[in-house]
């Protein structure tokens, strides 16, 4: 079995170890707040015996532990979202340290599915000047990012796609709801909607175990994308 860190220990974390048996991993390292300030705790004697790392934390504390577990070799994967502003130095870290990295707002397969879905409505819509275009999601009262990165990501690609008008975004926290985001595309004909809802957290926990198993050996820094679709590195 491949040895496994667990860098944050919130309710993801905890849903990763419980599932972590399945795809063939042993959770030898747990770093939570407490034990981890400012990334100490990851270092390259205290990782010597581990094989990967699924990294999920805080806005604030994860570019330092990311940075810190490529200068310690450990091929990674990352679930926080909140900091990809920072995404060029840690990048850089990444590829210097000669290991991988795999990080996305959402490890959902429906999501990533729904994110291509997305652009190739963009793409179709692209010179039909009448539809215009929006993007929601609802999540938990306790999220901290509001759009979410994977609404922000869903966007990215419709723009990437080619949709030059206005998207309207909006974003709701409220409850414990564990995910929906929507997109659509209105004119005075008719209105297009695409909903993705996510029942629990499951699927990303699995998405992203399933990732850890793969960037194992690899070296560079990909997204999910690449896990599932085989697409370029980021």
């Amino acid at each position: 079995m491949h040895r496994l860190a667990l860098v944050g220990r919130g309710k993801m974390g905890r849903l990763v170890e419980q599932l972590a048996p399945e795809y063939g991993f042993h959770v030898a390292v747990r770093l939570t707040a407490e034990n981890n300030a400012g990334g100490a705790a990851i270092t390259r004697e205290a990782f010597s015996t581990i094989d990967v790392a699924i990294e999920f934390s805080t806005p604030a504390s994860v570019v330092m532990n990311l940075k810190r577990l490529a200068a310690a070799h450990i091929p990674t994967v990352t679930g926080t979202t909140g900091w990809n502003d920072h995404l060029p130095e840690v990048r850089e870290a990444f590829l210097q340290a000669g290991t991988g990295l795999v990080w996305s707002p959402n490890f959902s397969v429906g999501i990533a599915v729904f994110r291509k879905l997305a652009g190739l409505a963009a793409e179709l819509f692209r010179d039909e000047d009448e539809y215009g275009a929006w993007a929601w999601e609802i999540h938990h009262d306790a999220k901290k990012d509001a759009p979410s990165g994977t609404l922000q990501h869903i966007i990215e690609m419709m723009r990437k796609r080619g949709y030059p008008r206005k998207i309207d975004v909006a974003a709701n926290r409220a409850g414990k709801h564990p995910g929906t985001h929507e997109i659509g595309f209105d004119s005075a004909a008719d209105t297009i909607t695409l909903r993705h809802a996510a029942r629990n957290r499951e699927g990303f926990a699995r998405g992203a175990l399933k990732s850890a198993g793969w960037v194992v050996g690899r070296k560079g820094v990909y997204t999910f994308d690449d896990v599932l679709f085989g697409t370029a590195r980021a």
